[in-house]
């Protein structure tokens, strides 16, 4: 296998730099061999100082470039199936952010080109998943430490959205990330979603409602539900708190020093997910090169991506009609088994 990486990385927008940083600094066995983004400036800026590093306008140009052998897609979601299908026919790794791809249809049919080419090549970007006290939790329940999970309760809580945060974008955007956590957290598909909206609060911009709550059922019965309140004003939080047989364990919230002093107490809250899950940002990229590097994917797959989309889709259904929505999923392919 090859010495290093030579990684393509496509959008250079606040995720893509992000990861172009990350990828030149701090993640060892790769490096960055091109930067695509339809802002030409933006993609030259992107590469200033990196050698080697070569800015481009187009994916496809990219993909064609004999110095890249491996590709990391951070476009908006709208723009993956097309890159997707064509890194596919290149047989190279890939490392797409979340979303796989908008909806559960067009996810399927990037399912049905990995299998047809007969290896998993898509790592999608569920980075919670590499998150120290994520990973905690998980080998609790996988070592059923404190009996069987029973229940899951979620916090996901951002102090702002910006123009254009649809309601669906809740959904889509946002609890996104819980669907992943629960099917990782359990081991099992979610079967169901329903989604309530109360009281509102003033601060939702028009036609946005905020907060909601998501109910959710796996395939055993685990029951999971979701805070989704994107306009909390005091910082990004992230929490859950798992019931077991035996105890429960609860993970996430305030960050820091926690401090005492003149007649006060206190700590502070993340301002944004990069402060609170850059450690596992890090951690899945590393995990990323060095599965690719031996012809692996050391995370979420594509049917993870298509999964999630599909649970997306039952919940975009469920917060228009208010009812219980059953989430409608393929039969898995043995390539996931």
């Amino acid at each position: 296998m090859t010495e290093a990486l030579r990684v393509a990385v496509i959008g250079a927008g606040r995720m893509g730099a992000d990861h172009i940083q990350r990828l030149n600094t701090r993640i060892h066995g790769a490096e960055v061999a091109a930067v695509v983004d339809v802002d030409l400036a933006r993609a030259q800026a992107a590469v200033d100082g990196i050698p080697g590093a070569v800015a481009l306008a187009d994916a496809e140009e990219a993909l064609n470039n004999g110095d890249v052998n491996a590709v990391l897609i951070a476009t908006p979601g709208f723009l993956h199936e097309d890159i997707l299908l064509k890194a596919i026919a290149k047989d190279i790794p890939i490392l797409c952010e979340k979303p796989l791809t908008p909806d559960a249809q067009s996810s399927w049919k990037i399912v049905q080109a990995e299998v047809e080419l007969g290896r998993k090549r898509i790592q999608v970007g569920f980075m919670r998943r590499f998150d120290a006290e994520y990973a905690a939790l998980g080998q609790i329940i996988r070592n059923n430490e404190l009996g069987e999970l029973l229940m899951l309760h979620h916090q996901h809580r951002n102090p702002t959205t910006p123009p254009g945060f649809t309601n669906e974008m809740l959904i889509n955007d946002s609890v996104v990330h819980e669907f992943d956590a629960i099917r990782y957290f359990t081991g099992e598909e979610i079967t169901s979603v329903q989604v309530r909206l109360g009281k509102a609060t003033r601060n939702a911009p028009a036609g946005q409602h905020d907060p909601q709550h998501v109910l959710l059922e796996t395939e055993s019965g685990v029951l999971a539900d979701v805070e989704i309140f994107v306009n909390a004003k005091y910082g990004y939080e992230v929490g859950t708190q798992a019931s077991f047989e035996e105890g429960v364990v609860s993970i996430g919230g305030d960050k820091g020093p926690y401090t005492r002093s003149a007649g006060r107490w206190g700590g502070n809250v993340t301002p944004g997910f990069e402060e609170r899950f850059g450690a596992a940002y890090d951690v899945e990229i590393q995990s990323w090169v060095d599965a690719a590097l031996k012809g692996e994917i050391g995370g979420p797959t594509a049917w993870d991506g298509y999964a999630t989309a599909a649970c997306c889709e039952a919940g975009v259904e469920a917060q228009k009609s208010g009812e219980k929505v059953k989430v409608q999923l393929n039969s898995k392919p043995d390539l996931y088994n």
